[in-house]
Parts: C-alpha cells; structure tokens; sequence
C-alpha cells in the first residue's frame, strides 16, 4: 500500500516583475522536492502565482516557509503556503482519472457580466462538476474566458449550460477537452450570412426588380417552412432574362462578415483547410473562395444562355443533404475524418451539415439552428471561432 506522499501548495501575489518565477524555484532548489501543477496569471500588472508539490521525503517544512517566505518580503509579494496529502494531482492532468469528464467550457458575452458567470459557475457546481483553471481568450469587442472542468458530464452539461446562457445574454460552449479539440482540421461554412453579410440572390433579385418577393421566399427558406430546392428554383425563376452581367457588380458588392479574413488566416498558418458549401451560385462565390484560399466549394449553377440568366438551374440543387454530402466529399479529400471537421452556418439548410460534423456552431443563427447545433454564436465576429478552437486574441495577434 502506497503511503500518502505529502503536498504544498505555494501561492505568491502581488504586483508582477521579471524573475519571480526563477527566483521561487531557485529557492526551492534545495529541498527534495517534485512539480505537480503550476499556474500563473497576470492581470494589469496584478500576479497570482500558484505551484503545487510533493515532498519527496520528509519535508523540511520550516526551511521551505523561510525560503518563501524571505522571497516573498524582497519582492514585496505576499505568500501563502499550505499543506496537504494525497496524489497531488487532485483533478488535473496527472490524475489517472481526469481524462474522463475533462471539458472545455467557453463563454463569450459583448459584455460579459459577473451575473452571467455567477450563474454559469453556479450551474457548473449544481451539476456535480468542478472548474479547475479559468482563462481570458479575449477582451475586445467580445469578451471570452475558458474554464477547465472536471467531472461533468458533457451532454447533460451542455443542456444545462444552453439554458443559463440564454437567460444570461452569453454564448456558451461545452466541449471534450485534450487532444479532441486540436485535432479539428477542416472547417466548412455556409456562405450567405455566415461569411458573408449578404444574401446573393437577394443582391440578383434587386437588380431584377423582384426583391421584396424573393426576400420572403427566402426568409421562409431559411426559417425551414418551405422546401429549399422548391424555394431556389421557384427564385431563380423570377431572375429569368437578367444580363449575366450583373453577377461581375454583384461579387464586387459581397461583404465579408467581420473576422472572416483573420479566421481563414490564422487557421489556414495552422493548417486547417477550408471549404465552402453554398445554396446560392457558383458564379458569384468561386472567384470569392480563390481570393480567400479556399480549396474546396460546393454551389449551385445558374443556366446562362446568350449573355442571359434563363431562370433555371445547371445540375443537382445544393440543398441540405447536398451540403453534409459536400463536407464529406471534401473530407474525404482532404483525409480528415468527420469527427476532426466543423461546420458553420445560419439556415435550416445546414442543419444536416453541421449534425455530421465533429463540431458543428450555429453562427446567428434561426433558433432551429441554435437548438441543433453543438454550439452556437450570436455575436456578429466569425473569428470568435478561434476562441471555440482554444487560440486566444494575443496569439492571433503575436502570429500576425
């Protein structure tokens, strides 16, 4: 039977400088001791400084409070030590049990109150599960933090947490934590209000004088109250005699939703790859996906004959098995697995896409959306998806 080995947990605060970290090990140098755990935050110059460790032996308790405690008074920090017994590892990563209910929950809020992480805190501790770190992702224009939990049960969780952040204006994402989260490498997006602001057919219809008519057909689209292919085609139609002309003016009007560009950099600089599956045309969008370096797109073909839009369509409609089926496709070229994939998008017509992915994230979503998918954003930044993959603002920034 193995003897409880005994524990010390060294907590230093105060204002930060250079070397106290050198300075605390240095001392502690000489003593048999071993690192479990160590953690440091610096907040406006403020530091918080924990290390937690096991005694090798017999543990000179009065020489290591001296140490520390002489540290603390040159630096002008304050100290805390406590002791304990056990593993040491507690909860985190060297515990043989911590791989199981291991989570990564974010929040994100424009702002991000203390109500709202109150109750998200409250609903973590009335489930049963326990934060064991917490960290700032970003700051500006959203406000992101990421808790490390242990002992939750993710589904369970996930639900929980959903309805807490509804109440509470706030995103919420609960997801595995390890290696499962850094092994996403292809994200797929929905085009038309998701990267993009805009609706292509709907820029079409204005310049075909059918705007209001195509706008309700494709709200209710969306919305899932009609069949998508017989809404495209019933829009197409009322595009019919439009100078193929218009779809050069309409690329040049395509408004990219804000983050678009530092999310495709920053992960493509990964890695990651990228494809695009879209309900509106190919004409428009292709040359869009070549600017950004997306390798792979999936859109539907209008008919031109004669410089002219005919109002019919070219091929098999891009609906919503045709859009899961085309993140397949590209997966199954880019030799990722599903599981390792995300999917983003707004409408209805995504809802199988994002179902099959590893990740799927309503991104402003219809509230069908927001209720199937495994995570859902609501602020208007598409490179708030870093922050779900665990990259913080300071590394977008340090790589830039």
């Amino acid at each position: 039977m193995n003897t409880p080995r005994t524990t010390l947990l060294i907590t230093l605060t105060g204002r930060d400088r250079p070397g106290v970290t050198s300075r605390l090990f240095g001392g502690l140098a000489r003593y048999q001791l071993s690192v479990v755990d160590i953690e440091q935050v610096v907040i406006r110059g403020k530091l918080v400084l924990g290390v937690l460790l096991e005694c090798d032996g017999p543990p000179d308790l009065t020489g290591i409070h001296a140490a520390v405690s002489a540290l603390a008074a040159d630096l002008g920090l304050e100290a805390e030590i406590t002791t304990g017994s056990g593993s040491g590892s507690g909860s985190g990563s060297g515990s043989g049990s911590a791989g199981v209910g291991r989570l990564h929950v974010t929040l994100l809020g424009s702002p991000l109150t203390p109500a709202a992480i109150t109750a998200i805190a409250g609903q973590i501790a009335a489930s049963g599960a326990n934060i064991d770190r917490i960290g700032r992702l970003a700051q500006r224009p959203v406000t992101c933090i990421e808790l490390e939990v242990s002992g939750g049960d993710p589904a369970l969780l996930r639900e929980d947490l959903a309805r807490v952040a509804v109440s509470q204006g706030i995103d919420v994402a609960v997801q595995r934590g390890g290696l499962h989260r850094r092994a996403l490498r292809l994200i797929v997006m929905d085009v038309d209000s998701t990267l993009i602001q805009d609706e292509v057919i709907d820029l079409l219809a204005a310049r075909a004088g059918c705007a209001d008519e195509v706008a309700r057909l494709t709200a209710a689209a969306m919305r899932g109250e009609l069949d998508f292919a017989a809404s495209l085609r019933d829009r197409v139609g009322l595009l019919a005699g439009l100078d193929a002309g218009v779809l050069e003016e309409v690329r040049g009007d395509l408004r990219l939703t804000a983050g678009a560009r530092t999310l495709i950099g920053t992960l493509g600089g990964l890695g990651y790859k990228f494809g695009i599956v879209s309900g509106g045309f190919v004409q428009v969008i292709a040359p869009l996906a070549a600017e950004l370096g997306i390798g792979y797109v999936a859109a539907n073909e209008l008919e031109i004959v004669s410089g002219k839009i005919t109002g019919r369509l070219c091929g098999p409609v891009i609906d919503r098995a045709a859009k899961a089926d085309a993140l397949r496709r590209f997966a199954a070229d880019a030799g990722v697995p599903l599981s390792q994939t995300v999917a983003v998008g707004d409408g209805a017509n995504d809802l199988d896409m994002i179902a099959a992915a590893g990740l799927g994230i309503a991104f402003n979503a219809k509230q069908v959306v927001r209720d199937a998918a495994d995570t859902s954003l609501s602020v208007p930044y598409l490179d708030a998806i870093l922050y779900l993959l665990g990259i913080s603002s300071d590394d977008v920034a340090a790589g830039a």
